[in-house]
């Protein structure tokens, strides 16, 4: 098993190792040192022994570089980020979840290892796993212990309520992800299993999170406030500090991936935030999103027309580029916006606010009160 990753990435050249945050560019001229050493059998160059040590902590040995180091191969591509649905169905049924239906479903195992040699084809690095609740997907084990083994940076979004059975817990402790995602919904039995409704949701989600904790897990908390946890939110980020975890808060409730408004009742009117403006972003270049299927879309919000990538294959990516443009121009409701230059949200997100016919004032600017 590999103690590092060898990679290209957006035009730069990097050394990293899965379950740190750390990593190391080097020019070059010493990738292709380092290349040619694990083509040669040869063992790790020097530089690269003094920088694991420094970086990591991590003493290589003098095997050839093959067995410590996984040597990714450049694609052509130009992909270095990739999330995958791996399943949508969910052991929860949060009110505020932007999935809608939460179906169980998806391709058969060797259609999702064909899914993930596109991946590595396309040079995915970074890879997130998510849901629905991925650790639900009776393919999991097997799909992350592949995407390890093919060399990526893995995240897993998930609610913990798995987090601490111990065959997953061996298999994330042997094989460290770079980070797992916890959503929270709630500091409270009463209101986090009112947002799941599911009731024991509460006490699954913190006896996961105690032992990802002690396992030394990689962590990270997503605080969700809604409207039955508002008066939680102080809890929930001291819950987080107990815990030694960082965490981010998300405030703000979208509609469904179907452009359905069920979810937006969620919302804490005191919590709806200003969002930034949105200059834009790389959604369809460099990053793409694929759903249980194996379709392909610029994004989790943006996701048709999509590519099939079980039907196209890797060579199918090159069309997100030119979907993305056209999808960020603006049609509908917000062609001719006098304050189109200054929006807060993309417009595929533009477009779902207006399919659930969502207050104007939780979405575009000339809702707000003067």
């Amino acid at each position: 098993m590999h103690s590092l990753i060898a990679s290209e990435f957006l035009g730069e050249h990097l050394i990293l190792r899965p379950g740190s945050t750390q990593g190391v560019k080097v020019p070059v001229q010493r990738f292709a040192e380092l290349r040619h050493a694990a083509d040669e059998a040869q063992g790790p160059p020097v530089w690269l022994v003094e920088a694991a040590r420094a970086r990591w902590g991590l003493d290589l040995p003098e095997h050839p570089v093959a067995e410590t180091v996984r040597m990714r191969k450049p694609s052509r591509y130009g992909f270095g980020l990739a999330s995958w649905e791996i399943n949508l169905g969910c052991n929860y049924d949060c009110e505020h979840c932007y999935l809608g239906l939460k179906r169980f479903e998806g391709l058969p195992w060797a259609e999702k290892e064909r899914l993930l040699h596109v991946m590595d084809a396309a040079g995915v690095l970074w890879f997130q796993i998510t849901g629905g609740e991925p650790l639900v997907d009776r393919h999991f084990a097997d799909a992350y212990t592949l995407a390890h083994e093919l060399g990526m940076m893995l995240t897993i979004s998930t609610n913990g309520s798995r987090l601490w059975r111990p065959e997953l817990l061996h298999l994330l402790d042997e094989r460290r992800p770079y980070r797992i995602v916890v959503s929270v919904y709630g500091a409270s039995e009463s209101s986090y299993d009112g947002l799941t409704r599911r009731p024991g949701s509460f006490r699954k989600f913190t006896k996961g999170m105690d032992a990802a904790v002690e396992a030394g897990l990689p962590m990270r908390l997503n605080l969700v406030i809604t409207r039955h946890n508002a008066d939680e939110e102080s809890a929930m980020v001291a819950m987080a500090e107990r815990w030694g975890v960082e965490y981010n808060t998300f405030t703000n409730m979208s509609p469904t991936i179907y452009g359905g408004a069920e979810s937006l009742p969620s919302q804490s009117a005191a919590h709806l935030r200003e969002r930034k403006v949105f200059t834009g972003c790389n959604a369809g270049h460099s990053f793409f999103h694929v759903d249980p299927h194996g379709r392909a879309s610029i994004c989790k919000v943006g996701r048709d027309p999509s590519v099939d990538l079980m039907h196209e294959g890797v060579g199918g990516l090159t069309q997100l580029g030119g979907i993305a443009d056209s999808l960020m121009l603006r049609t509908g409701g917000c062609s001719g916006c006098a304050l189109s230059g200054s929006c807060r949200v993309c417009r595929p997100l533009a477009r779902l606010y207006q399919e659930a016919k969502a207050p104007l004032h939780t979405y575009c600017q000339h809702g707000e009160r003067r």
